[in-house]
């Protein structure tokens, strides 16, 4: 994001200035129009449709249950409609939490443009991640599946989802959705666009699948868990921007995003390797929803895995730059203590090489069977947050 300077100049009705100027504005006038739909017998029909949640099924209570009905929802082409108009929503929410707060905070602090700029990011990014951590948990709690790791998997496909959980997930595609427009908007520079594509496309990729497969608990559960950690982040950074000495924060992160990753193997394997695995019925079903067969299993597992790896990755390389800046900014007394001869490899690079070697041992023996696999990927991430530790603790 770039620094938005206000000029006194009005610039042309329809240019990119005025677009990015009046964009909020813009885009509230067309919310707007479909809640002013609502008022209309003749628009209403297609205005609820962008509004409300689609595809209700009324379940009728047995003796068992409360005398109340039971409302649950499914998926279909018109959530489409729904998402857009919440992205819409989306939208206007940034604007005002960029301009009532962040850029507030912004001109008492003075930051630089590269400061501003991650500030902004890590100020939108923490507003949400705190706001859907504590909704998802809180469905969590009431749906009981914390106190049953069973229910992940048990009677899938999950094809009828209560309203809280549907509305959940429209607004986190929605969201998403909304981070694309936001990069014109903000004036995102050229070299951040790809990295914030894909960034953005990840997210879009597995909330979407989790959704359209039918995985909504499992789903649910990994983006809480991911939302926290990330959370946890961008909250430190925040408070590193305000106080650069400030940095028992990373350090806590640090150790939660692997033990994170941790679990979010584990959950992926008891749920595709151990839970679906041994469903009765395992036959692909568009009309039933169920798409509990081996290639859809195992390409799900592969794209969790896979990801997982790539953070894994990114997150080595920011420790590795973290640890770099540091002690490029140490006096010349104290690097002389670290520094090691020309061609030879640091201490600290050598102790990552050694788990990376052992991470690659460990998947050849993971082959052999699943829950080896599980024991052999938990014995590294849990000696690669010890490493990390150590290694901070020293260098840091």
């Amino acid at each position: 994001m770039a620094i938005r300077k206000k000029s006194n100049k009005n610039p042309p009705v329809l240019s990119h200035e005025f677009i990015v100027q009046n964009h909020a504005d813009i885009v509230s006038c067309m919310a707007m129009i479909f809640l002013l739909g609502l008022m209309f017998e003749i628009t209403a029909k297609a205005a609820v449709i962008f509004v409300t949640l689609q595809y209700n099924v009324t379940i009728p209570a047995t003796e068992e249950q409360s005398a109340e009905t039971i409302s649950l929802y499914h998926y279909g082409i018109k959530d489409l409609a729904t998402i857009f108009f919440y992205m819409l929503v989306a939208i206007i929410i940034h604007a005002i939490i960029q301009e009532y707060v962040l850029d507030k905070i912004n001109r008492k602090m003075h930051f630089s443009k590269t400061k501003h700029s991650k500030f902004n990011e890590s100020g939108q990014l923490s507003a949400f991640y705190l706001f859907s951590c504590v909704w998802g948990i809180s469905i969590l709690v009431s749906e009981n599946y914390i106190s049953d790791p069973t229910s992940l998997w048990r009677d899938y496909p999950h094809t009828l989802i209560p309203f809280q959980m549907k509305f959940f997930y429209i607004l986190q595609l929605a969201y998403w959705f909304h981070a694309f427009p936001e990069l014109y908007f903000q004036k995102t520079k050229k070299e951040d666009i790809f990295r914030q594509i894909v960034y953005i496309g990840l997210y879009l990729f597995h909330i979407a699948g989790a959704y359209l497969l039918n995985l909504t608990h499992l789903g649910l559960v990994l983006l809480v868990l991911h939302y926290f950690v990330e959370f946890l982040f961008h909250i430190s950074r925040l408070f590193y921007f305000s106080d650069e000495r400030y940095q028992k924060g990373f350090s806590l992160w640090a150790v939660l995003f692997v033990l994170g990753r941790l679990l979010t193997l584990i959950l992926s394997v008891l749920t595709f390797g151990f839970g679906l695995a041994r469903a009765e019925d395992q036959q692909l079903n568009f009309s039933t929803g169920n798409f509990n067969i081996l290639a859809v299993r195992i390409s799900v597992l592969a794209s969790i895995c896979m990801t997982q790896a790539f953070m894994m990755w990114k997150f080595i390389n920011f420790q590795l730059r973290r640890w770099r800046e540091h002690s490029s900014s140490q006096p010349q007394s104290v690097k002389k203590k670290f520094v090691t001869a020309k061609g030879k490899t640091s201490r600290k690079e050598r102790g990552l090489y050694f788990w990376l070697s052992c991470y690659l041992c460990f998947s050849i023996l993971g082959n052999r069977g699943p829950f080896l696999n599980v024991i052999a990927k938990g014995t590294f991430y849990v000696s690669l947050a010890s490493e990390m530790t150590h290694l901070e603790k020293q260098y840091w």
